[in-house]
């Protein structure tokens, strides 16, 4: 700038002294050197104040540090959205958190928060997010006769469903190694509000998938019309199929490979349950049943507290792509503007929301997921994490970006039943024993005690006995599952087979 400014003065007398055909190679010239625009550079040659330096403008502050404090206490509440998803939900996090006692502002400060843009948000925030850091986002075959009687639902082809047309998506909670068993999430996603619900699978298996679709299906505001999947085996089967036949639903998958088929789950994997849960290996019932709990609370958070985008228009023009997006809101906003929702749904809903405090979620939330680290990494911490009261919680708001990170990380066809057996119980002698061995380590695989038996009862119990085993473990897999993450028995099939399998030994 310096520089330029001595240019200025050193051309200003020659330019006045020019005619015009001297003056517009001395604006080519300047133009070139320095590169301005040509109207620019004419004003600041017959105008200007070669004494006067340039600069940068002064940056202009509207707001003062009181508004820059409760801006980050209710970013920090909102769980650090960005600022344009963050400015929609100021007015609600507002009315919330003073309705619970949580904040309480001078009404120029409330009236600035209120008039505040996202892109003063983002400014505001700039130092509290560079402090606070953050981590970068991580960018067996199905039967084919099932999977050529489901049709193909491509990205384009919703249009726009009523709420309850879903898709659905497993996160595997293996960590670094995808060997073992470990817990699975189950996502699910209404195309049409973004309503999110989440709940864990103990184990990949498909009578488990559709009895915890079951205890979903309770806690959704809408009935479920539709489910739509990818090809896993574990959602192309004919249980699955057939559960869905039963209840009068309709299931789609999508393209094989296609990923962006079902981008609306896909990008509720990373925005919810990576966001939330993180990347460690999570195994065992007492894992499953954390994971449970915690869900409890981000269902609720993430549907009433956390705006998202919505596309509202894709076109494309030769290789480039142009989308325009809907405001952000949250599900609970796009529930309550459908008027294709029955006003009953709405008014349930809406008692939902006025009851809930968003801070008190976020500490739930935060508890839970400490209770994850803990069960995670229990062989290397002795010690048990102190979790902090709701009031604690509430004053660390203020301060905690500059901590850093603070994430801690239907009814199937009913089996014949058979009163006596074919062949004699190989296992009848160990049945006692192998239970015993399954409720001190759930997580063992069939092949794993089936190799412990051979060790104690050498020559007794051949490799042709495995599948035989595998059955014997799947029914009390599902019977200790279902009670320890959702606290009732199994009802229906699970029941009747157990009891089958009582008369047959």
């Amino acid at each position: 700038m310096a520089t330029r400014d001595e240019l200025v003065g050193a051309l200003i007398g020659r330019y006045a002294r020019s005619d015009r055909m001297e003056r517009g190679r001395v604006l080519d010239e300047f133009a070139a050197v320095t590169g301005f625009h040509r109207k620019h550079a004419m004003r600041l040659l017959r105008g200007g104040q070669p004494g006067q330096q340039s600069a940068s403008r002064p940056g202009r502050r509207i707001y003062d540090d009181a508004a820059r404090e409760a801006l980050i206490v209710i970013w920090e509440a909102s769980d650090r959205i960005c600022g344009k998803r963050l400015r929609p939900l100021v007015p609600v996090m507002l009315e919330a958190m003073e309705r619970h006692g949580h904040l309480e502002l001078a009404p120029e400060v409330r009236t600035g928060l209120l008039a505040m843009s996202a892109a003063t948000m983002d400014r505001a925030l700039r130092e509290a997010k560079g402090q606070a850091g953050g981590r970068a986002r991580r960018h067996a075959a199905p039967s084919a006769a099932v999977r050529r009687s489901v049709p193909v639902r491509t990205f384009s082809d919703w249009g726009d469903p009523v709420p309850g047309f879903i898709e659905a998506d497993l996160v595997a909670h293996g960590g670094p190694t995808a060997a073992g068993s470990f817990v699975q999430t189950l996502v699910l996603t209404d195309i049409a509000t973004g309503w999110t619900e989440c709940a864990p699978l103990l184990v990949r298996e498909q009578k488990l998938l559709t009895e915890v679709l079951d205890e979903v299906r309770k806690l959704l505001p809408f009935p479920l019309l539709g489910f739509d999947t990818d090809n896993d085996s574990v959602f192309m089967n004919e249980t699955v199929r057939d559960y869905c036949q039963a209840g009068g639903i309709a299931f789609t998958r999508c393209r094989p490979y296609r990923k962006n088929d079902q981008a609306w789950v896909e990008q509720k994997n990373g925005a919810v349950v990576r966001r939330i849960v993180g990347y460690r290996r999570f195994a065992g019932l007492e894992a499953a049943a954390a994971l449970a709990r915690l869900y409890g609370s981000v269902r609720l958070f993430v549907n009433f507290f956390q705006p998202s985008f919505k596309l509202a228009e894709k076109s494309r023009e030769g290789a480039k792509v142009r989308k325009s997006y809907h405001p952000p809101a949250t599900p609970y906003q796009r529930l309550m503007a459908d008027a294709r929702v029955s006003d009953e749904v709405k008014r349930q809903v809406k008692m939902l929301h006025d009851g809930l405090d968003p801070v008190r979620l976020l500490s739930d939330i935060r508890a839970g997921q400490k209770r994850l680290v803990e069960i995670a990494d229990a062989p290397e911490t002795a010690t048990a994490i102190e979790l902090p009261t709701l009031e604690q919680f509430l004053s660390g708001l203020r301060t905690a970006w500059q901590e850093g990170e603070i994430r801690p990380t239907a009814q199937p066809k009913a089996p014949m039943k058979r009163k006596w057996r074919r062949t004699p119980d190989p296992f009848l002698l160990v049945s006692t024993q192998l239970q015993g061995w399954f409720e001190v380590e759930p997580w063992r695989t069939s092949r794993e005690l089936l190799e412990r038996l051979q060790t104690e009862h050498p020559g007794t119990y051949p490799d042709g006995q495995l599948r035989t085993l595998q059955r014997r473990l799947k029914e009390w897999r599902r019977e200790v599952a279902h009670r320890l993450v959702f606290g009732t028995a199994p009802t229906g099939e699970a029941s009747q087979g157990d009891a089958a399998t009582g008369e047959e030994q």
